[in-house]
């Protein structure tokens, strides 16, 4: 399905400030936006409304047909009640050091009385463009999917979720916002719009006991039907979120955790881990981080594999001739079996028998012999 025409029109080309900014953010700079930070969510009456979470590092990227590409991994989430019913959400963005998108996946979920509510956001760009797919699905009824692509011209300077969130560190570690810096973004019905920032200066804040300095970054999401969505994040001189408020929203997330305070003065107290239970596959995060790191380490194995196409073979012919000849010691066996190929290994015995035990360290003969 092609977007609206009468909102392609509307939308207006990147700004010189933000085509700038992209072309000058340097990859060290980057690298000291690479860091997992938890806010809590405060609802109206100081009362905890739950958590808030996001997280950069570096990681592979696959598409179909290409090359791994190794690009930086942005994930945030939440958890917590809206208005007393369960709600969470996760952002899983894969961003290139241009701070382009080149895969992004969000989800929100609602646990209603009558039925679960969930919301899926894809985007994927490819080499025509971009393309976002919508699924709603709510209880056990047929998931309902739309779909908008945008051409390359179209997506140029387009900078989404994932890549604002390590934007925003960027400037609060420059504590320097341009005038005019505005991108392209994608609003929530997928039509292309603008999202600008600017800095409100710095103010005072207090983090746990303690008063620091925070510097404030506004940002807006303009809607090609007029409607802006505004939030205001105040940032330690680190990078670190210490305050965020949506504009017309009564909860605000807050930093309760003094231990990032250290880092400002170079000194990173050790952190502690009180133990708690954990159903990690209930826990948005840590299920996302397991499956990541499942992802990677099968692309690894299968990368190592394609790489020596020798092995299936290799592991084939013993496999055959284990299972001809079944002896009773098979460790025996297998040594007998790969010593052809150990050409440049002293004599002995490399492996040790499973029956018998292992054999004692040789020691260098006496006078010379």
């Amino acid at each position: 399905m092609e977007p609206p025409a009468e909102c392609q029109q509307e939308t207006p080309a990147l700004t010189a400030a933000a085509a700038e900014i992209l072309s000058l953010i340097g990859l060290e700079e980057l690298e000291r936006c690479l860091f997992a930070e938890t806010l809590q969510v405060v609802a109206a009456g100081d009362q905890a409304g739950g958590q808030w979470w996001a997280a950069a590092r570096w990681a592979p990227h696959k598409r179909a047909g290409e090359p791994v590409q190794s690009c930086f991994l942005v994930q945030a989430g939440s958890r917590g009640r809206q208005d007393g019913v369960p709600c969470s959400s996760a952002l899983k963005a894969y961003v290139t050091p241009q701070l382009e998108t080149l895969e992004q996946e969000e989800q929100e979920h609602l646990q209603l009385r009558a039925h679960a509510v969930e919301r899926r956001t894809h985007i994927v760009s490819h080499q025509h463009g971009m393309t976002v797919t919508r699924t709603l699905q709510e209880g056990e009824g047929e998931p309902k999917c739309q779909s908008f692509s945008y051409s390359c011209d179209e997506v140029r300077g387009l900078l989404l979720e994932g890549a604002s969130i390590l934007l925003l560190r960027v400037l609060a570690c420059r504590q320097a916002v341009p005038p005019g810096l505005t991108f392209l973004a994608i609003d929530t019905e997928n039509h292309l719009c603008t999202s600008s920032y600017r800095a409100l200066g710095i103010q005072q804040q207090v983090v746990g006991l303690m008063e620091m300095e925070v510097f404030v970054i506004e940002r807006a999401v303009h809607t090609s039907s007029g409607v802006s969505t505004v939030w205001q994040s105040s940032f330690l001189p680190s990078g670190h979120l210490a305050r965020r408020v949506q504009v017309g929203c009564p909860r605000l997330l807050l930093l309760q955790d003094e231990s990032v305070l250290g880092e400002i003065g170079g000194v990173k107290p050790q952190p502690t881990f009180p133990k708690q239970p954990l159903d990690w596959e209930e826990d948005i995060q840590l299920c996302s981080w397991f499956q990541d790191q499942k992802e990677e380490l099968e692309a690894s194995h299968a990368t190592y594999v394609r790489q020596h196409p020798e092995l299936p073979a290799l592991l084939a012919d013993f496999l055959q001739a284990l299972l001809l000849q079944q002896p009773h010691d098979p460790v025996s066996f297998a040594a007998q079996f790969f010593a052809p190929f150990a050409r440049q290994l002293p004599p002995g015995i490399p492996f040790a028998s499973a029956r018998a035990a292992s054999p004692p360290p040789c020691h260098p003969p006496a006078n010379g012999e």
